[in-house]
């Protein structure tokens, strides 16, 4: 046995990653090992200090682990034994106990599948001490119980856990099909003694006695059903019932209907075609509870009903006042499940939630947004306001079942409710080690749609993911790596993290060919956070797979452009696969007409443009245009000689260059308020701007904007800072700004902010501006901001102040000392 230290690179073309293998040493096994090892791109590196991840490469067929006590640490099992009777630790506290030595365990998985359980995996050596016999007899219990544990955690039944309100109220009973309902087994005998009279009796018995066969047959023990169902004399009950269909009462027929879901009968099979066919007839005949447990049913047996559900739909709509409060929830749950809603629904679901949200139990708010998410039915946000501030006074007692469902709702509905999202920062980050990985999946989700930045909830995900990371999907790998990167967060497992969720995707490859926005999203994640995985990229920029994104129901061609774009600046030394040069063109000719339309005009974009020829001499000197188109946002290029003196450069058409000038927008009260606050920022422009900095985004020395910018009051600059150009005139750097002669100059992106740019109520930059701006740098622009939070107040104000303001910020020495 041999322990072989290998230096290899991930699949990425930024960092390298440390592998452990543990293998047998064989003369012949250079082939083998190279099919488990894929060399990533030896050329960047970085040069910051990395925390390596070390993982255990072992050949699912014939390994070995080797014993070591020292290398185990703080187990999962033990972790979750101390955070039981320590709620309150910290996270990353060790687990250590009376008279034993801390330990430290090391997390292992497999480039293919997931690691075979350590206690298979453990040698049996011909003699071991007694000590050493009982530790490993320990850990082998402790893993035995901890997979138990998270087998049973990831376990999501997609039928029955929307079900779970119906177990809080007795009502339900009658609207819902209760599968835990007591009921007394039938003899096998007495089956067959049924079965044998039905095929004696063809066609004689009354439909009474059909639908008391269906009950009956029902109650056979539950391994009977299957061979029940493909049973000649079931065959023939079930003719018999198909042609006696219109003979049974409503009750007896819902029996029958009962009975089939007990007996799993198949969703196509003939009897339930003739059922559906008639409770359709008798609609206008059933009272609301037998038509709800009928839709019910239908559910249970997965069987589709558009027809029928209509009816239903159209019956609650003219009851609509006579609903009770269970039977409206139990609407609601129908609704979702039939992925379906009737357009007349929409204002009346909203007024009963507002009548009975008191009432409800916190699970039958939960599945109510259920209900309105999977129907993407919309509603107000006034009442998701509502049930917003319910949530956050009751989360604590709450399920993380029903909670994740009223996140799903809330970020349906871009909903920003700080103190729902506040109270999660405190209740959820403790029941992460507890929640399966889709329920870790949506609350992440609902935090980057929002963005929304929590770091003690994404550092509980990010420290419990990598040992879940087989139980993703490559929906789940997708929305991390999306999240993660959009709230630009390192975890502090960083490598370990990003190193599993990778490996994952080489796992699911197969399914991003169905799901291909699947794998964009999570590449575009990972380019967000200076992440490439050369094969991935590799696979994604193929032709073949270019076909499948097109092909989708989503729009990826924003996506492939964005992708390509840049690791084509990033990774120069990437050798696979690229765009077709006319796909590039086709998205950059598609996002500048979309930028004409709906970034240029925009008021404080305007506003500054204008204002820049003006103090600069003229539209040549200022352009406003994508720099990387493929980034989605707007630059305003201006171009600086080294003694500080604008260079014309922009020499378009001037009447092209004069649309933008006679747009007319008209600077409004209104439309201001909207700029700086938003359509719900209950904080004022000049809070948000006081908040702490995120790391990063510190402002340059020297750069300071003069407090009256911030506290409303007049701006008084002092000789350095004003400026009072004629028109058209051509304003002069101060003299601080001539500096030495240079060979070139300074190419300046002066980006226009605004709050969708930020993480919600703070100045930590979203992934994708991060990316810009790092690809800016890279291609020799120097980056100048007008955060919204200074620039948006001083739309309103003078004229002269706003040109202070903007030549402060153009000709800042230190601009032209970093450049030069």
């Amino acid at each position: 046995m041999a322990t072989v230290l290998i230096r290899r690179r991930f699949p990425r073309l930024s960092r390298a990653t440390t592998f452990l293998t543990t293998a047998k040493c064989k003369a012949e096994s250079g082939s083998s090992k190279s099919k488990q090892k894929k060399e990533g791109n030896p050329e960047t590196t970085n040069t910051r200090t990395e925390s390596a991840a070390t993982i255990q490469l072992l050949n699912p067929s014939n390994y070995r682990v080797l014993y070591n006590p020292s290398a185990y640490g703080k187990s999962r099992a033990a972790s979750q034994q101390h955070a039981a009777r320590n709620c309150g630790q910290a996270l990353g506290d060790t687990f250590t106990s009376a008279g034993t030595a801390q330990v430290q365990h090391t997390l292992t998985t497999t480039f293919s599948q997931p690691l075979a359980p350590v206690r298979n995996a453990l040698p049996k050596p011909k003699s071991k001490p007694p000590l050493r016999q009982t530790i490993l007899a320990r850990l082998s219990a402790a893993q035995t119980k901890e997979e138990a544990e998270m087998e049973k955690t990831e376990m999501h039944d997609s039928k029955e856990d929307p079900r779970m309100f119906q177990q809080g109220r007795p009502e339900y009973r009658s609207l819902s099909y209760d599968k835990f309902e007591p009921i007394e087994t039938l003899p096998v005998e007495e089956g067959d003694s049924i079965l044998h009279s039905v095929t004696t009796y063809k066609g004689s018995q009354s439909p009474a006695t059909i639908a008391d066969y269906f009950c009956k047959l029902s109650r056979l023990p539950e391994e009977q059903h299957a061979v029940l169902v493909s049973e000649p004399g079931f065959n023939t009950l079930c003719c018999c019932a198909v042609e006696n269909i219109r003979l049974f009462s409503t009750s007896e027929l819902i029996d029958i209907l009962k009975a089939c879901v007990r007996l799993l009968v198949p969703p196509t099979h003939p009897v339930l075609n003739a059922c559906e066919n008639e409770f359709c007839r008798r609609v206008w005949d059933m009272n609301l509870d037998q038509l709800l447990l009928v839709a019910d049913c239908w559910r249970c047996l997965e069987r589709s009903v558009p027809s029928y559900l209509s009816i239903l739909f159209s019956y609650a709509n003219m009851h609509w006042k006579d609903l009770t409060l269970p039977q409206f929830v139990q609407l609601v749950y129908i609704i979702g499940e039939g992925r379906k809603s009737s357009a007349d629904l929409t204002q009346k679901v909203e007024s009963m939630i507002s009548k009975y949200l008191d009432s409800c139990t916190l699970e039958e708010v939960g599945a109510i947004c259920l209900g309105l998410f999977k129907s993407i039915s919309g509603i107000s946000d006034h009442v998701m306001r509502k049930i917003a501030d319910r949530v956050s006074l009751q989360m604590e007692d709450m399920s993380t079942y029903a909670l994740v469902n009223v996140l799903k709702m809330l970020r349906y509905t871009r909903m920003d409710h700080l103190p729902l999202l506040k109270e999660l920062g405190k209740v959820i980050p403790a029941r992460i080690p507890t929640i399966n990985i889709q329920g870790i999946m949506h609350i992440t989700l609902t935090c980057s749609s929002l963005h929304y930045y929590d770091e003690g909830i994404l550092a509980a995900v990010a420290v419990s993911l990598p040992s879940k990371v087989t139980y993703c999907r490559s929906k789940d790998v997708a929305k991390f790596l999306w999240s993660f990167g959009c709230l630009d967060y390192e975890p502090p497992n960083e490598e370990e993290f990003y190193s599993s969720l990778i490996e994952q995707m080489h796992r699911k490859l197969h399914e991003f060919e169905k799901f291909p926005e699947h794998l964009l999203t999570g590449l575009l994640g990972l380019a967000f956070v200076r992440r490439f995985p050369e094969e991935l990229i590799d696979y994604a920029l193929r032709d073949d797979f270019v076909q499948k994104a097109r092909g989708s129901k989503y729009e990826l061609r924003k996506d492939l452009f964005t992708l390509s774009k840049s690791v084509e600046i990033e990774c120069p030394s990437y050798q696979g696969s690229r765009l077709a040069p006319q796909l590039y063109q086709e998205m950059t000719e598609m996002v500048l007409n979309f930028a004409e339309q709906e970034i240029y005009v925009r008021p404080e974009i305007v506003e500054a443009v204008s204002l820049l020829e003006s103090m600069l001499g003229g539209p040549e000197y200022v352009k406003n245009h994508m720099i990387l188109p493929h980034t989605r946002s707007s630059d305003l290029e201006v171009h600086l000689a080294m003694d500080g003196h604008p260079i014309p450069f922009n020499l378009k058409d001037t009447v092209a260059d004069r649309k933008l000038k006679d747009i007319g927008v008209s600077l409004t009260d209104d439309l201001m308020t909207q700029l700086i606050k938003g359509k719900s920022n209950s904080q004022s422009a000049v809070e948000v701007g006081n908040e702490a900095t995120a790391p990063g985004q510190e402002r340059e020395e020297g750069a300071q904007t003069p407090h009256a910018l911030f506290s409303g009051g007049p701006v008084t600059a002092d000789a350095r800072f004003q400026v009072t150009p004629k028109s058209g005139s051509c304003l002069e750097a101060p003299p601080a700004l001539v500096l030495h002669r240079q060979p070139r100059g300074v190419k300046l992106a002066i980006q226009v902010s605004n709050r969708n740019h930020y993480c919600y109520l703070s100045k930590r930059l979203l992934g994708l501006h991060c990316l810009k701006r790092r690809q800016l740098r890279q291609l020799g622009y120097v980056v100048v901001e007008l955060p919204f939070w200074e620039w948006f107040p001083l739309l309103k104000r003078t004229r002269s102040e706003k040109l202070s303001y903007l030549h402060y910020k153009v000709f800042n020495p230190a601009l032209l000392g970093r450049a030069g």
